[in-house]
C-alpha cells in the first residue's frame, strides 16, 4: 500500500467521506441537544460535500492534485449549509491551501495540512467553543503533528488519527455539560469523524466510491433555477455600454490582491457596472462593456470559464418600454380618478408620461433587505414589510452561502441588510457577506424570525447604515421567542425529564415547560415568559395548526395578561406548532 496520497486517491478519499457521511446523517441529526424533529447537522454537512461532489463529476482525465483541491475547496465553500457546514467548508478551503502546487501528500504535509484546516475553520467562528466538532479537528491536527515523519506507514499514521479523534469526541459531553445532560456527543465533532472514517477505508481499499453513487441533492427552494445579476433597475434608455457581460473564472494560478487590481482596472477601461467577486479558487465577474470578447479574452489568462452569459441590453431595453408602455396604457384606462368616474385615456397622458419616466429613472436605491424563513404566512409578513429577498429555510433546510450570494445578485442596492433569523445560518450569511464585493453586506445576527420581524420594524431610513445597524442588532435584545414543538426522544434538559413525544416549550434556548398536553404546555410557556414590562404577545400557528386552537390559547392567556394586547397571526411554519414572541 502506498505511503503516499496521490490526485485519484484524495478524490476517492473526499468521496468515501461524504457517501459515509451521506449514509449517518440521519443519526447525526438526531444527536442535537434539544430532542426537537428540527436536527440538521448531519444534513447540512452532506449537502455542503455534496456540493463539492457536484463539482468533482467535471473534472477532466489527467486531473492534477491542484484541480482535486480547488474543486472541493469552491465546491464546499459555496454550497456551505449551517454552522457545521461553514465550518467543514472552511477545514477544507485550508487544507487545500496548504497542498497547493503538491503532485502527492506525505505524512508532514498533511499534518501541516490538517494545522492549516483548523487554523482557518477556528478563525470563521467568532466565539470558538470546546467540545465541538472544531475541538475533534484541532485534536486531530494535534495528532497528526506528533506522528508525522515517524515509522508509521500512512495507514497506521491515519488509522491513528481517527482513533484519537473518536476518543476525543467520546470526551466532548465532559467539555460542554449542555451535552452530558442530554446524553450525547457533539453533532458536528461526529459528522467530522464520519468523514474521517470514510475516507479512511477508501485509502485501505475497503471501499470504492464514484460520483455516480451519490443521489443527485435537490436544489433549496431558495436556489433560483439561474442565478444572474438583477439589471431591471439599470437605466437603459441611453446605453453607453450595450451587452451585459457575465461569467465565472476557474483559477489557475494564483490571483492576488495586485492582479486583481490590474483586471479591475481593466474593465473599467472597457465598461462600467463591474462586479469582481474573488473567492480563492473562482472568481465571479459582471461587466457592461462594447466589446465583451476582451473582457473574455483577458479573463482566459487566469483560467478557464464557465457559466457564461451575454445579454445585448439594448435589444433588451427596447422591448421592455414596449410592455411595460402597453401595461402602464392599460392600467391607466382602467384608472379612475374618483370612485366609479370612468377617465379617458387623452385625460391622463401626463401621468403615463410620468409612470413611463419614473420607471426609466429608477436607480440603484440605499438599502435593501434579506430575510431567511420557512412558513407560508412568515414569508408574507415579511415580503408585506418589504424586505426585498426572502429565502425559504430555517430549521429543516438551511440555505447555503450560494443561496445569499444569489439573493443578493438580485438587489439592486448599495446596502443590503441580511437577517438569518436562526442561529445555524449565521455563519453562512457572514460567509456570504465576506465574500461579496459589488454591495455592502451587514449580518444582523437574528437568531428567530421574531427577532427579524421586529429588525425591520425597528429600521429607521433617516439613520445612517451604521446607526441602522446598531438599533436594528439592539433590538434583538427587545425580543423573548419561544417555540413549541415535540420531543423525539426520552431525555433530561436543565433537569427537567422530557418523554418521546412529549410537547416542550423552548424560550430562546432554554427549556421552560413540557407536558403532554400541547395547549397547556403553550400556555406555560408564555406565562413564564411574562414580566412587568410585557406589552405585546404574537403567537404565530403553524402549518399543522387551525387558527381556533390559536384562539383558544390566546383566550386562556387573556385572563392573566390583563396589560398585554395578543395577537394571533397565521406563520405557516413547519416544525413548531407555535412561534410566540413577547416585547
Amino acid at each position: 500500500m502506498a505511503n503516499v496520497i496521490d490526485a485519484r486517491m484524495l478524490k476517492q478519499m473526499f468521496l468515501a467521506g461524504t457517501k459515509q457521511l451521506e449514509a449517518k446523517q440521519e443519526w447525526i441529526n438526531e444527536l442535537n441537544v434539544f430532542p426537537v424533529p428540527d436536527g440538521d447537522t448531519g444534513t447540512n454537512m452532506t449537502l455542503t460535500l455534496m456540493n463539492a461532489v457536484t463539482e468533482l463529476e467535471k473534472l477532466p482525465e489527467g486531473y492534477s492534485m491542484d484541480d482535486v483541491s480547488h474543486t472541493i475547496s469552491k465546491g464546499t465553500l459555496r454550497g456551505a449549509r449551517g454552522n457545521s457546514g461553514v465550518i467543514m467548508s472552511q477545514l477544507v478551503r485550508g487544507f487545500s491551501k496548504e497542498i497547493e502546487g503538491a503532485e502527492e501528500l506525505d505524512q508532514p504535509l498533511v499534518a501541516k495540512a490538517f494545522d492549516r484546516a483548523v487554523k482557518t475553520a477556528y478563525k470563521a467562528v467568532m466565539k470558538p467553543k470546546e467540545g465541538t466538532i472544531l475541538t475533534v479537528a484541532r485534536s486531530a491536527a494535534e495528532k497528526a503533528a506528533e506522528l508525522a515523519g515517524g515509522e508509521l506507514s500512512m495507514e497506521e499514521f491515519l488509522t491513528d488519527i481517527l482513533s484519537y479523534s473518536e476518543a476525543i469526541l467520546e470526551k466532548t459531553p465532559d467539555m460542554l455539560p449542555v451535552l452530558k445532560e442530554a446524553g450525547v456527543v457533539d453533532s458536528g465533532g461526529q459528522g467530522l469523524v464520519e468523514f474521517m472514517r470514510g475516507a479512511l477505508d477508501s485509502f485501505c481499499g475497503r471501499i470504492t466510491v464514484s460520483e455516480s453513487s451519490f443521489a443527485k441533492a435537490e436544489p433549496s427552494s431558495a436556489a433560483p433555477a439561474e442565478r444572474r445579476i438583477d439589471t431591471t433597475n439599470i437605466e437603459t434608455s441611453d446605453i453607453k455600454f450595450g451587452y451585459c457581460t457575465e461569467f465565472i473564472i476557474d483559477l489557475e494560478k494564483p490571483f492576488s490582491e495586485e492582479e486583481e487590481g490590474s483586471f479591475k482596472e481593466f474593465l473599467s477601461s472597457i465598461g462600467d457596472s463591474i462586479v469582481c467577486v474573488n473567492m480563492d479558487e473562482v472568481v465571479k465577474v459582471h461587466v457592461h462593456t462594447n466589446h465583451p470578447g476582451e473582457a473574455i479574452e483577458k479573463a482566459l489568462t487566469y483560467g478557464s470559464l464557465s457559466s457564461m452569459k451575454i445579454d445585448n441590453m439594448r435589444l433588451e431595453h427596447n422591448e421592455k418600454v414596449i410592455k411595460e408602455e402597453e401595461r402602464a396604457l392599460a392600467d391607466m384606462q382602467r384608472k379612475p380618478k374618483d370612485p366609479g368616474e370612468i377617465v379617458p385615456f387623452s385625460e391622463e397622458s401626463s401621468e403615463k408620461t410620468e409612470v413611463t419616466d419614473k420607471f426609466m429613472a429608477e436607480l440603484r436605491k440605499e438599502v435593501g433587505f434579506i430575510a431567511v424563513c420557512s412558513g407560508e404566512g412568515l414569508v408574507q409578513i415579511f415580503k408585506g414589510m418589504s424586505v426585498d429577498e426572502v429565502i425559504e429555510g430555517g430549521q429543516t433546510m438551511n440555505p447555503s452561502t450560494e443561496d445569499f450570494i444569489a439573493a443578493l445578485d438580485r438587489i439592486n442596492a448599495e446596502n443590503v441588510f441580511i437577517l438569518p433569523n436562526n442561529k445555524n445560518i449565521v455563519l453562512a450569511a457572514r460567509q456570504a457577506a465576506s465574500i461579496y464585493e459589488d454591495k455592502n453586506v451587514i449580518v444582523i445576527p437574528t437568531t428567530t424570525v421574531c427577532q427579524g420581524i421586529n429588525a425591520v420594524i425597528n429600521y429607521i431610513p433617516a439613520l445612517s447604515i451604521e446607526d441602522n445597524t446598531t438599533q436594528l442588532t439592539d433590538s434583538a435584545k427587545d425580543i423573548k421567542t419561544a417555540e413549541v414543538t415535540y420531543s423525539i426522544r426520552d431525555t433530561e434538559i436543565d433537569g427537567i425529564k422530557i418523554l418521546k413525544d412529549d410537547f416542550m416549550g423552548i424560550v430562546d434556548g432554554k427549556l421552560l415547560a413540557t407536558g403532554s398536553d400541547l395547549k397547556d404546555v403553550t400556555v406555560q410557556t408564555v406565562k413564564a415568559m411574562m414580566d412587568e414590562w410585557s406589552e405585546l404577545v404574537t403567537i404565530y400557528y403553524g402549518a399543522d395548526v387551525e387558527e381556533d386552537d390559536a384562539q383558544e390559547i390566546a383566550d386562556l392567556l387573556e385572563p392573566d395578561l390583563e396589560d398585554a394586547d395578543i395577537e394571533v397571526t397565521y406563520g405557516g411554519q413547519p416544525v413548531y406548532y407555535y412561534i410566540i414572541s413577547v416585547e
